[in-house]
């Protein structure tokens, strides 16, 4: 079995990115997939539509996408939510 990262000790044990060094050298993926978060980071600044990312990579479940970017709201805001 292979070992399996999270994203970083603040994401969930069943965060829906992974890091596994034999997928894409270690490049945080959508769990179950070999498509790298940052594509839909890249399509969103782009001007692209979730639903247009999600067409081009049909590996990744609409539910994936949007977990992702709730994850890393929370992520973003519990960080920015703390005392400096």
């Amino acid at each position: 079995m292979r070992a399996v990262r999270g994203l970083s000790s603040g994401m969930k044990k069943n965060s829906v990115v992974r890091i596994d060094p034999e997928i894409l050298s270690g490049t945080p993926c959508f769990a179950g997939t070999r498509v790298p978060v940052r594509a839909l980071l890249d399509y969103i600044e782009g001007g692209d539509t979730l639903d247009e990312f999600l067409e081009q990579y049909p590996t990744v479940s609409r539910k994936q996408a949007i977990r992702f970017l709730e994850e890393s709201v929370n992520a973003i805001l519990g960080k920015a939510l703390l005392p400096a």
